[in-house]
């Protein structure tokens, strides 16, 4: 990598495929059910656990895809993690 990690240029690829494919929506066709993954903290490593919570998340995702749910596992940000990230990339 000449200039290092180019996130736009190698996950907007993906990222247009996985909404080609509809990643993002629910599915199932009972009630919706929706967990949304919030991104491990900036101010730590990460240890036991996260994989524990993902593990819950995963678990709690398919139980409800077996019940007929209308069921969706969404990765996301929260409002934390954005300011964290902004005073990271002034230093």
């Amino acid at each position: 990598m000449k200039n290092g990690y180019q996130s736009d240029k190698i996950e907007s690829k993906h990222y247009q495929r996985w909404e080609k494919e509809n990643y993002f929506v629910p599915t199932g066709d009972g009630s919706g059910y929706c967990i949304v993954i919030p991104p491990p903290n900036i101010t730590g490593t990460l240890h036991m656990g996260h994989a524990f919570q993902i593990t819950i998340m995963d678990a709690l995702t398919r139980y409800h895809r077996m019940g007929a749910y209308k069921t969706l596992w969404q990765p996301g940000t929260d409002h934390a993690g954005i300011s964290t990230e902004m005073v990271v990339e002034r230093l």
